[in-house]
């Protein structure tokens, strides 16, 4: 690799990963706001937080890696011309494709890193993501042992302990189960702890009572104990026992899927959808480069429209990925896009190339995204045209109050 590709790989390559570290922060406050109710309303600990939001992220890799890199090689490619360098560069014998090897040899490692995420990282996360909601969802003992606090697990189930003594005793317990529409029954306890044995886990109460109306307007009864046990799996929130969702599974539970999994054939279109997903979208960083590359490689002034070609390429990076992701969500309905889902992004890429290549040759611009570069640059011409006309017709326009106004003799 020679000096210049060196210079290039290295600043694209840190621009990239900045962008990467940038998006992902963003993306996992959203995360953070989303699930915020787990220490707020669940009682959870920073750990099963930070844990739950950080699981969220390597599900989204595939579509942040790849922007990042787009916005990396247009800013590059953006700031090599607008300091002449790319000038300097054609004029000592490069062509278009000396900045577009360093930036092709990127895209291909970012491609293998999504390759990566897809199919060995993403899976792990989204399965341990599932276990650590179910784990939250179910954990009745970290939710009661919240002194001076409601706690709700679910719907008509409510929980309160006045303190927590420091031997794990539960003092002041309030225990009310409205989930039953028939019968409401409330447990109220000086004292309680928990238990675990065989399995299980129980909660053993001391002297309280026990209040149970069977309906408005009925006599409560009410139960006086010295002591009493209730199994604490009786009002854990019920959990919907279920397979493996596509983004679950690994690539040999992908091609070979268990019969009960693919018992409809919507259930097996989604695992095909998922299974292209993971195929195709590797394939982006390297349409995003040839865009950027066929756009901006080139050796521009400001005059030639940087800032054109600069929104034409995200404009067409945007489309390229929106389409391809709307032919993916095809596939569920009809496996015939299947190949649509690859043909968007290579064939984008082929005529990027062919622009790229083209514009060795400077007599020749009838090419789609010349032309289309063309009508953007007319477009902002045209515009800054009236601009300009409705600002020259303002300073020619009289003040009113200014004219035909004589001062007085005295």
């Amino acid at each position: 690799m020679s000096t210049l590709s060196r210079y290039i790989f290295r600043q694209a390559a840190t621009t990239t990963v900045m962008i990467v570290i940038s998006l992902t922060s963003l993306v996992w406050i959203a995360l953070a706001l989303r699930q915020l109710n787990l220490v707020t309303a669940q009682g959870q600990d920073a750990f099963a937080f930070l844990k739950i939001t950080l699981l969220g992220l390597p599900s989204l890799m595939a579509v942040i890696a790849p922007v990042a890199l787009l916005i990396a090689s247009i800013q590059l490619l953006n700031r090599l011309s607008a300091d002449s360098e790319l000038i300097v560069m054609t004029a000592a014998g490069a062509r278009v494709w000396a900045p577009a090897r360093p930036l092709l040899l990127l895209a291909v490692l970012v491609s293998l890193v999504v390759l990566l995420f897809n199919f060995v990282v993403m899976p792990w996360a989204s399965r341990e993501l599932r276990d650590a909601i179910i784990a939250v969802r179910t954990d009745l003992i970290t939710q009661v042992i919240q002194p001076g606090r409601f706690t709700s697990p679910e719907r008509g189930l409510t929980f309160h302990v006045r303190d927590r003594a420091h031997s794990g005793e539960l003092l002041g317990l309030v225990l009310h189960d409205a989930r039953d529409g028939k019968q409401t029954t409330t447990f109220l306890a000086e004292r309680a702890r928990i238990v675990k044995q065989s399995g299980e886990t129980f909660m053993l109460m001391q002297t309280g009572h026990i209040l149970r109306r069977a309906a408005p307007g009925e006599p409560t009864q009410i139960i006086a104990f010295e002591s009493y046990g209730v199994d604490l799996a009786h009002f854990e929130a019920k959990t919907e026992q279920r397979g493996l969702r596509p983004r679950e599974r690994y690539l040999s539970e992908l091609l070979n899927p268990a019969p009960q999994d693919v018992a409809t054939s919507r259930a097996r279109n989604l695992i095909v959808e998922e299974l292209h997903e993971r195929f195709s979208s590797p394939l982006y960083p390297l349409t995003f480069v040839m865009i950027a590359v066929a756009l901006l490689g080139q050796a521009r002034t400001t005059r030639q429209g940087r800032g054109q070609a600069l929104i034409l390429a995200f404009v067409l990076a945007t489309a390229a990925r929106v389409g391809g992701l709307t032919v993916t969500n095809l596939i569920s309905v009809t496996p015939t896009a299947i190949p649509l889902v690859y043909a968007i992004p290579l064939g984008t890429a082929l005529l990027a190339a062919t622009h790229a290549h083209a514009g060795m040759r400077p007599r020749r611009t009838n090419t789609p995204l010349a032309r289309a570069a063309a009508a953007i640059g007319e477009l902002f011409d045209r515009l800054g045209e009236r601009q300009r006309a409705r600002r020259a017709a303002a300073q020619r326009r009289p003040t009113s109050g200014t004219h035909g106004v004589g001062v007085p003799s005295r």
